[in-house]
């Protein structure tokens, strides 16, 4: 089974004081100009790849690769995309955190998996790169993370170190309640959370945290048959009527192309990121 197959078929929460376990190590890839890895807790998970384009950084960019929240999915989806970025100028951040399963990768869902992005994106705080422009660029599970990101300075527990600028949302999965209901990920969202959504989880729904305070971009795919199109324009329809700066920008293609970087979905998304 193939990973699209795989996808499509599989099915209130104080950050932990991670940074002071933050180091650097060359990544294993044998590339001496490659990323830098960065670890940001002891779980073999907590740790992200840092590259740097070859002039200034016009900014930093958060990769948050998705895989409806699964250990099966890691940061090596978000790797091309963090190549492409340093690429057109930008300093990519790409991610790893606890997944939801048992085994390598996992040990994450619910509050642990939101823990980790929030530690990871404060870690930039030790990192030689632009903090004035830091946008989150996040696919699918990603995406709800990414934007969720944006809004974790409401929450004690989550409390910002790092603010993000702005919000790249590629088919990101942004209605929780939908995707139950709409049993997106084979029940991915009841396994994220440990339970089906319910008033307590309404900090971790970027639905019901609109409007934010930075723009948030949606890109999807009209031919997206994992998580569907109404995920995003809900999302901004929404968002716009609170008052918040979201758009979407529909493309061709399906679930994957948006993070094709040879895909004119993804020159799109260069164009928004430079915008924002």
């Amino acid at each position: 089974m193939n990973r699209r197959q795989l996808l499509g078929s599989a099915g209130a929460m104080v950050v932990a004081p991670l940074l002071a376990a933050c180091e650097t190590r060359p990544v294993s890839s044998g590339d001496p100009t490659g990323p830098t890895t960065v670890t940001y807790g002891d779980d073999p998970s907590q740790f992200a790849e840092l590259s740097l384009p070859s002039g200034t950084p016009r900014g930093t960019v958060v990769v948050i690769h998705g895989g409806f929240w699964k250990a099966a999915y890691g940061l090596d989806l978000g790797r091309p995309l963090a190549r492409s970025l340093t690429g057109h100028g930008w300093a990519a951040w790409n991610i790893e955190y606890r997944r939801v399963g048992n085994g390598a990768g996992g040990g994450g869902g619910g509050p642990r998996t939101l823990d980790d992005v929030a530690a990871a994106i404060d870690a930039l705080a030790d990192q030689d790169v632009p903090r004035d422009r830091v946008i989150a660029v996040g696919h699918s599970a990603g995406g709800h993370l990414a934007t969720w990101a944006a809004s974790r300075g409401r929450f004690d527990r989550w409390r910002a170190a790092v603010d993000l600028t702005g919000v790249v949302s590629q088919a990101g999965v942004l209605d929780l309640w939908s995707a139950y209901a709409d049993g997106l990920g084979g029940g991915a969202v009841a396994a994220f959370l440990g339970h089906p959504p319910g008033p307590a989880d309404l900090p971790v729904d970027p639905l019901h945290q609109v409007p934010l305070d930075v723009p948030v971009h949606c890109v999807h795919a009209t031919a997206d048959d994992v998580v569907p199109l109404s995920q995003s324009q809900t999302y901004v329809r929404v968002a716009r009527a609170a008052g918040a700066t979201a758009e979407l920008t529909e493309v061709a293609g399906d679930h994957f192309t948006v993070i094709d970087p040879d895909s004119q979905a993804w020159a799109r998304t260069l164009e928004i990121l430079e915008r924002l």
